[in-house]
């Protein structure tokens, strides 16, 4: 058995290392926009994605493709992401101008010496679940006690450690941790008891997946779901992130506003218009079909909306939980995901909201509080 978290750790250290070797050679990228534009010409900015284009992602892919950008005088160019990449990394690197990451991860590279700061909260709720056969009498985080547990590991198990503890479970003695892959046939193959899934990816895997049983579609009640929004764990995920250094320069502040200012839009048209964002993910190069985006869509509308104080503000609420579970939750090595208060600029709401307000004079609905989720059809495998 491989152990993630220490992997994790160990990636982090490496990551920092990094960092300290460009920060002293001064390493920036030249089409960074903290000069700003002197010609009139659009400015170029590069968003570091977390993972490969997807509907996680349809906000900022709308933004590119409808022209919200574009509007506010910005060329931005998309980062795909993907298993080895660290969006924190990338830009604290000067190699991207702002980057999409969960959290927990970003402020364990802050912790490491990456000078980042939170502009936009994207999602409002966490989508991560702990996934199981409904046959297995799994339903809560105490009946993973004598499981074999998967986790992806790479901080994004966290959540699933922290509702072990809280459940009064030691993750390193009361269950067997399995390194999971980023899809569920282990769980489909029962090699493990319970697996990680996110609501719009993982999850709707396991329901365009064929149940020899029935020879029709796995459904919803075939399974049982841990939410660790509803067990009280649930920490905050994808994020705008920039650099806290450029923040201080009047040129990148004004950008920060622009870029946050097109996403926003960009995702309240994916709100508004969910099959159009399909499509346009789809157009991308999704490695999933058209069904399985669609929910993906689906499935993040409702991580962002209704969001009551406007969509990006960082809620000090959810954000202390955060925090103190990334403080007080130890892995199965006993290591957390921080060992100090974050210090010094973490997160500001200075820039999301100049941009919320400059929506607003527009009309737009920045809130969502009238958002009803669709039902989404899956094909098999996603088609």
């Amino acid at each position: 058995m491989r152990r993630p978290a220490k992997r994790y750790a160990i990636a982090v250290a490496a990551a920092s290392t990094v960092l300290a070797v460009l920060a002293g050679c001064g390493t920036a990228d030249p089409e960074s926009p903290s000069g700003g534009a002197t010609d009139g010409a659009p400015i170029p900015v590069k968003l570091q994605l977390q993972w490969f284009f997807q509907a996680q992602f349809a906000g900022y892919i709308a933004a590119v493709d409808k022209g919200f950008y574009a509007e506010q005088g910005l060329d931005v160019t998309l980062l795909e992401g993907g298993v080895d990449i660290v969006p924190q990394t990338v830009l604290a690197q000067g190699r991207a101008d702002f980057a999409v990451s969960w959290v927990p991860k970003a402020l364990a590279s802050r912790e490491q010496g990456a000078q980042i700061t939170n502009v936009g909260q994207i999602f409002q709720r966490s989508g991560t679940y702990q996934v199981s056969f409904a046959d297995s009498g799994i339903t809560s985080a105490a009946d993973l006690r004598g499981k074999k547990v998967g986790n992806w590991g790479f901080g994004n198990e966290f959540e699933l450690f922290a509702g072990m503890t809280k459940a009064g479970l030691d993750p390193g003695r009361d269950v067997t941790l399995v390194q999971q892959q980023f899809d569920m046939q282990a769980l489909l193959r029962r090699d493990i008891d319970a697996a990680q899934a996110m609501s719009y990816n993982e999850y709707a895997q396991l329901l365009e997946a064929m149940n020899p049983a029935t020879n029709a579609l796995y459904r919803p009640e075939d399974f049982t779901v841990i939410d660790w929004n509803d067990a009280g764990t649930a920490m905050l995920q994808d994020a705008v992130w920039a650099n806290t250094e450029k923040l201080g320069d009047a040129a990148y502040q004004e950008t920060t506003v622009k870029f946050l200012t097109g996403t926003i839009k960009g995702w309240i048209h994916c709100r508004d218009n969910p099959e159009e964002c399909r499509d346009l993910v789809v157009a991308r190069g999704a490695k999933l079909g058209a069904s399985h985006q669609l929910w993906q869509t689906n499935e993040t509308n409702k991580l962002i909306w209704p969001s009551p104080a406007g969509i990006g503000m960082i809620d000090e609420t959810a954000w202390k939980q955060t925090v103190d579970l990334s403080l007080t939750t130890k892995n199965q090595d006993g290591q957390t995901v921080l060992t100090t208060q974050p210090e010094g600029e973490a997160y500001t709401n200075e820039y999301v909201t100049k941009a919320l307000d400059a929506l607003k004079e527009e009309g737009l609905d920045v809130a969502g509080a009238g958002f009803t989720p669709a039902t989404v059809t899956l094909n098999p495998g996603g088609a």
